[in-house]
């Protein structure tokens, strides 16, 4: 392995890190171009819009939230322009995508500079207020289109690797999801969760391979 190999398999191999820790993280988190254009969101994020993480790439954060206040963009703004890697923080209210709900929340945003020549990226993480309590699943719009694909998957007896292969998701994302809906179906094991999901309505009977119900 040559001097000049090294920098870029070490750069790589930090990248993958960063991107497991993200998919583990339980906040909302994207990291966004200056522009505020996606180009990586973890599952937690992608879960406020029932959707994958793959799917919010490339789309704007103005696009997918409304700030209440117009001057707190201003202050990102011109602190970008002169450089300042201050903290800010921007009140947005947005819709659920899963199951259409109004939420507020706020953006922490913070600039991060690399070495003079690229351009900054944005570290944005979501705090979500005014949570409300899940309603009891129902036959029809229990889980989000993302978690539907994930059973149906699962029910086919796809391995945690192949379902994120499918779904452009790590493991850790598909085991985010997994646990997620395990906890709020309170049953335990795939096979439990395969079987609720059928019982729920969730997945059609008498179809293969497994799919969601349309």
């Amino acid at each position: 392995m040559s001097d000049e190999q090294a920098p870029v398999e070490d750069i790589s191999t930090w990248r993958n890190h960063f991107l497991t820790l993200l998919d583990r993280i339980p906040m909302p988190i994207a990291v966004c171009r200056i522009d505020g254009e996606v180009h990586v969101a973890n599952p937690a994020m992608a879960a406020e819009w029932g959707t994958v993480p793959g799917r919010l790439r490339g789309r704007s954060l103005r696009e997918l939230f409304t700030p209440r206040s117009e001057d707190q963009i201003e202050r990102l703004v011109r602190a970008l322009r002169t450089g300042r890697t201050s903290r800010y923080p921007i009140e947005v209210t947005w819709r659920s995508g899963a199951d259409g709900a109004e939420r507020q929340g706020e953006f922490t945003i913070d600039p991060i500079m690399g070495a003079p020549g690229p351009p900054p990226v944005l570290l944005a993480m979501l705090y979500v207020r005014h949570e409300r309590p899940e309603p009891p699943p129902s036959p029809r719009g229990a889980v989000s289109e993302a978690q539907a694909r994930i059973l149906a998957l699962a029910a086919s007896g796809a391995t945690t690797a192949a379902i994120g292969k499918a779904l452009g998701l790590t493991v850790d994302g598909v085991n985010y999801h997994l646990t997620r809906l395990s906890q709020r179906w309170r049953v335990r094991g795939r096979t439990a969760l395969v079987a609720k999901a059928y019982a729920l309505g969730i997945l059609a009977p008498g179809q293969w391979p497994p799919a969601p119900t349309s």
